[in-house]
């Protein structure tokens, strides 16, 4: 933040137009920061890695709130509203977007650690059909999915789950 008398506050976008709004809102003197990580998308038949927002729909405006004019931002074009309590808007916690920057690497993208499996490390099933199963982590997927090796019938099979329904073994 510039300011010790800034503070972060949430903007609700209209859909798809993060990027809009924060352009908007920078050209009015706000801090924009809008947090993107890389998300795997399949279109027409081929994969590939695209920036995509970490949080679709809002963005973090730092304001300070007594020198400069945040009622201004309710009608910025692309956003929707400035998320407030009241007649006020919802201050952050000073430590969230601090802790957002350094997850980011050099090309500005957060850095997503939903697994802390690492491939190859033994889990055991302990939700779903596969309950009480001992597998292999393979890899992680996108969204909240993993792929696991389990032993079934004399041979490994990879089995997709959802993380939630894993232990380490």
């Amino acid at each position: 933040m510039k300011a010790s008398a800034q503070q972060w506050f949430v903007v609700q976008t209209q859909p798809n137009s993060e990027r809009r709004a924060a352009a908007h809102l920078a050209r009015q003197g706000f801090e924009v920061y809008f947090p993107r990580y890389l998300k795997r998308r399949s279109h027409a038949g081929k994969v590939d890695m695209v920036a995509a927002p970490l949080f679709p729909r809002y963005l973090f405006v730092a304001i300070d709130l007594a020198s400069q004019q945040w009622r201004a931002i309710r009608s910025t074009v692309g956003v929707a509203q400035l998320v407030c309590h009241g007649d006020r808007p919802a201050a952050l916690a000073d430590d969230i977007i601090a802790d957002l920057r350094r997850r980011e690497d050099e090309r500005g993208l957060v850095r997503l650690d939903r697994s802390t499996f690492k491939p190859g490390e033994k889990v055991r099933v302990v939700g779903g059909a596969f309950a009480d199963h001992l597998g292999m982590f393979e890899a992680m997927g996108d969204s909240e999915r993993v792929a696991v090796l389990l032993d079934l019938l004399g041979r490994k099979v990879r089995v997709v789950m959802n993380i939630n329904v894993i232990e380490a073994a």
